[in-house]
């Protein structure tokens, strides 16, 4: 079995040297993937210096319209929250019937994106490997639950994954329908009400890079984020395949709207967003595409790559925290060179340490 060193992110960051490349340098494509898309990977304008407004409207816009993941989940929240949420005056008592509404509701969710992409793209292969990263199939035999990387993804999904988001849900939406958390209508304050949806995938990336660095803590990786990072080679199912104290942690983020003033809504989108978007950046694919061209943008190289090498690329690009820690791999040959000896000197000082 492949051992793989971990170290804990506390005691040894990485200086912001230690894996990007430096200015100048050419730029080369790496043979091992299926697919690559161009690199050095592009972060969110909003983070560099000097500002750019033109560069950060750009992106703003490219990542919400015509037609992207966000905004098909934002119109999944309201028709959720329109047709299929138990009223708020149901919700004052917790009971099975209305909490068990809201499971079914999240799991066939869950399925129709997980299922619906592993469908398309890995049963009747109907983009055969194109913009697919790794063209490797899924894996088989130990260490995965029934033996079978799909089955054990479906698993922990739907029995730990789906459970622990509808917790935090009907929480949260028992704090509304008591007065514990205040709602807020769009009347009161239409900006905001908006802002807030732009602002989650913000809030995401930020928080998804602490928890991530937090978990990968050699003791809490071997206890829970290691059954999630068995997937080297990641499909739908494997993306909210998860140990339950992980899925605590990682859907906590959904807590602050305890904090802020929000509408019930925001919070289904938010677990949505989460939830959902965590099938489709672990798609394997790029994009779903036709004719060669670019329908939907779903996974993405940068946490492709985290998969694979472990020790980089632990948040996201909206909130480029990696870039100023020096986890940062860009794609380049020189950032994966750079990261393979920075490891290797890591390794070598831990084995001084050990005498």
């Amino acid at each position: 079995m492949r051992q793989v060193i971990l170290i804990c992110p506390i005691i040894y960051p990485m200086s912001a040297e230690s894996i990007s490349p430096g200015t100048g340098t050419p730029r080369t494509r790496r043979p091992q993937w299926n697919y690559q898309p161009d690199v050095p990977l592009p972060v969110s304008p909003l983070f560099e210096w000097p500002l750019n407004l033109p560069r950060i409207l750009n992106w703003f816009w490219r990542s919400w319209f015509p037609v992207s993941e966000k905004l098909i989940i934002v119109f999944t929240a309201f028709i959720s929250w329109t047709y299929f949420q138990p009223p708020l005056e149901v919700s004052q008592n917790f009971h099975i019937e209305w909490v068990a509404l809201m499971w079914l509701r999240n799991c066939a969710l869950m399925t129709a994106v997980a299922g619906g992409l592993h469908l398309y793209f890995y049963v009747f292969r109907l983009q055969k490997d194109a913009h697919r990263y790794d063209s490797k199939a899924f894996g088989k035999g130990r260490p995965f639950t029934f033996r079978n990387q799909v089955w054990d993804n479906m698993f922990w999904t739907l029995a730990s994954g789906v459970t622990v988001w509808t917790a935090y849900e009907a929480f949260i939406i028992w704090g509304f329908a008591n007065g514990f958390i205040e709602v807020l209508e769009w009347s009161q304050n239409p900006v905001w009400f908006v802002a807030i949806f732009l602002l989650v995938p913000i809030w995401e990336s930020f928080y998804f890079f602490l928890i991530h660095r937090w978990l990968h803590w050699k003791p809490l990786y071997k206890f829970a984020h290691h059954l999630h990072h068995r997937n080297t080679n990641v499909g739908p199912w494997s993306g909210l395949s998860m140990h339950p104290v992980e899925h605590l942690i990682f859907l906590g983020a959904v807590l602050i709207h305890w904090i802020i003033a929000s509408h019930p809504v925001h919070v289904l989108y938010h677990l949505q967003y989460f939830a959902l978007s965590a099938a489709t950046t672990h798609s394997g694919y790029n994009r779903i595409s036709k004719n060669d061209k670019k329908v939907l943008s779903l996974g993405t190289f940068h946490h492709q790559m985290h998969h694979r090498f472990l020790h980089c690329n632990y948040g996201g690009l909206e909130f480029p925290w990696d870039k100023f820690t020096g986890t940062f791999h860009d794609g380049t040959e020189e950032a994966h060179a750079n990261l393979k000896r920075h490891m290797r000197a890591k390794a070598q000082e831990l084995r001084q340490l050990r005498g």
